[in-house]
């Protein structure tokens, strides 16, 4: 008891990572699929991959590189920036992942005491780098019922009379958890919004290639804007750590403050994940969209699969890589049941309410070839026909 009162508060009272909760529930199941982790199937380009291995052996590699990325792969971003997300006006950091991307920005531009506003269903890890950092004034706005979409009347009302006004506010386009996209027209009303009452806006773009159905993505920019990037689902660098933060140049000490951060969190971005990154993104978006374009079929088969829940049950689908569903109303531990469709059907999603979502769950469909795909949605199929139909059944 001693030794826990002596532990630092902000990490005490952080969330419990889910993704921790479910990797511990998988080792304890043998024969378990996962729907729940945010991967994808492939691997990097193979001839990104080939190339990096030449660059093993450089003395270069194992040293220390500059803080903010390396030069040529800051100066291909740039030019990518512009080229893909029309943002003209930006400079670039290279992180260890979006992840470490979104606490740099958080310790740069939060003081304990602010207040910060997200949109449930929220994206877990952004809220508990919030909480991780001492942010613990979090306000949770509500989304459209009907598209999961950021509630932009909502948060007029509480940037312009909320008292001290919030200092940040994020979102994640497309949605983590939810599948869903923000429209170009919402996310500038978004902007416009912060702009006014002179708040930052925080855009997580992780997901920026993963759209559908002729859907497009958009970025905005501004004095006010940083947009986070990430290499891990769009280039299968999930374990190579690679994400960028995309921020305004024009913003006074801006760059000079989330040096001070970088340094004292990664010093720099491996120089073996950046070297792969630069090579892998001389297989450009047209790689990238052909990979995409192989979801759909795992996306159809997850939402067929999600359909003993009702039509109206199943958002998300239109970007990223998740589909979100709502459970039946007496079924609010969602947490319950996951474990319970995991021991009983040995597929494993993940639980709404570690973002913000109790009732629901969250499913991947990015994770798995198409073969381990239609098995896990059979058995998902299975187990939530007969979660509707009798409840969750244990003998």
């Amino acid at each position: 008891m001693a030794t826990f009162a002596k532990l630092a508060r902000r990490a005490i009272e952080t969330e419990t990572p889910v993704m921790v909760q479910i990797q511990q529930l998988l080792r304890g199941i043998k024969g378990a699929i996962s729907l729940a982790q945010g991967v994808v199937y492939w691997q990097p380009p193979d001839h990104a991959l080939e190339k990096v291995k030449e660059v093993v052996w450089q003395p270069s590699t194992s040293q220390y590189g500059p803080d903010e990325g390396l030069p040529e792969l800051r100066e291909a971003l740039t030019e990518k920036l512009r080229r893909e997300n029309k943002l003209f006006n930006s400079s670039v950091m290279v992180t260890a992942g979006a992840n470490q991307a979104f606490v740099n920005i958080v310790l740069t531009l939060c003081d304990p005491g602010d207040y910060v506003v997200m949109f449930a269903p929220y994206y877990f890890n952004a809220y508990m780098s919030f909480q991780m950092t001492g942010i613990t004034n979090i306000l949770v706005g509500p989304g459209n019922p009907k598209t999961l979409q950021p509630d932009a009347d909502w948060l007029e009302k509480t940037l312009l009379e909320n008292k001290p006004t919030p200092k940040l506010v994020t979102v994640v386009n497309p949605g983590n958890p939810s599948g869903t996209y923000i429209p170009e027209p919402l996310l500038k009303r978004i902007s416009d919004i912060c702009r006014q009452a002179g708040a930052w806006l925080v855009v997580d773009n992780t997901y920026e290639y993963f759209m559908y159905d002729g859907l497009k993505h958009s970025c905005v920019e501004g004095d006010h804007i940083v947009n986070l990037f990430s290499f891990s689902k769009a280039y299968g660098m999930m374990g190579w750590r690679v994400g960028y933060i995309a921020y305004p140049s024009s913003a006074e000490g801006f760059g000079a403050q989330l040096l001070k951060v970088q340094d004292n969190i990664p010093i720099c971005a491996s120089i073996i994940s950046q070297r792969l990154a630069l090579y892998s993104l001389e297989a450009g978006s047209e790689w990238i969209a052909t990979k995409v374009q192989t979801l759909v079929k795992r996306r159809n088969l997850l939402r067929d699969a999600l359909s003993p829940l009702g039509e109206e049950a199943i958002k998300g689908g239109e970007g990223a890589i998740y589909l979100w569903a709502k459970l039946p109303d007496h079924l609010s531990d969602d947490f319950s049941v996951v474990q319970w469709l995991a021991r009983r059907h040995l597929v494993v999603v993940i639980p709404g309410s570690a973002s913000g979502g109790p009732g629901r769950i969250r499913v991947s469909f990015g994770g798995l070839k198409e073969e381990d795909c239609e098995t896990a949605a059979g058995r998902l199929k299975k187990g939530l026909e007969e979660l509707v139909c009798h409840g969750m059944v244990t003998e």
